[in-house]
């Protein structure tokens, strides 16, 4: 067991594979579908072949909107299909989140998803962490965010008409918010990291909102 117990090692890593061009599976979805064949090479020296189907979802920011002055934290409501067919709970809890355009940055998406979403765009805001939400189904890169905002100021319902987004705002108290999480009444995974994330550092968001403030309005968390 001893010689398996490499914690050094414990990092994701680049792998070098042979990857066939893709083959469309959906010329008229929403995102991308497409069908890949690989050489995936094995410890032993050996080559494993592989068939992988896969939706593009490229890169996404996701904001948790925090109001310090008021302990509230912003939240959405939205039908989502996927949900309504894996629990029946379609109307889920989510965080603001959206696609990151061509030549956009992820904290100018951030930005942007705000206003579209709440109405209100982040006074600051600091960037915490990525991660592939479902990455044996789609290749999306999500960039989450906390973003510092008046809650007096959100909208009642946002998203673009466009987008036929039909979205409700929940201005919410944190604690009320943290319960949520722990009873397991939130299946959304970027609402659960980011509140996850809220429980360990809700002591750290005044110091995050001043440097970032004092860095002009973007920093790392």
């Amino acid at each position: 067991m001893a010689e398996r117990d490499k914690t050094d090692g414990i990092a994701d890593r680049a792998l070098r594979v042979d990857v066939s061009a893709p083959r469309s599976l959906c010329d008229d979805g929403f995102r991308p579908y497409e069908r890949y064949m690989l050489q995936l090479p094995l410890p032993d020296g050996e080559m494993l072949t592989q068939r992988r189907d896969i939706l593009r979802g490229g890169r996404v920011a996701g904001v948790l909107p925090v109001d310090l002055t008021r302990e509230r934290i912003v939240l959405l409501r939205q039908f989502r299909l996927t949900a309504h067919f894996a629990n029946g709970n379609g109307d889920m809890i989510e965080i603001v989140a959206g696609r990151v355009d061509a030549g956009e940055s992820e904290t100018d998406a951030a930005r942007r998803e705000c206003i579209e979403e709440i109405g209100v765009a982040p006074d600051a805001l600091v960037r915490l962490y990525s991660v592939l939400p479902t990455p044996g189904l789609t290749d999306e890169l999500v960039t989450s965010f906390v973003g510092f905002v008046d809650s007096s100021r959100v909208v009642a319902h946002g998203g673009l008409a466009s987008e036929t987004e039909h979205i409700e705002t929940l201005v919410v108290p944190l604690d009320n918010a943290l319960d949520a999480l722990r009873s397991g009444r939130i299946f959304n995974a970027l609402t659960v990291s980011a509140l996850q994330w809220l429980a360990l550092n809700r002591g750290r968001l005044r110091e995050l909102h001043d440097a970032a403030v004092k860095a002009g309005g973007m920093v790392q968390g």
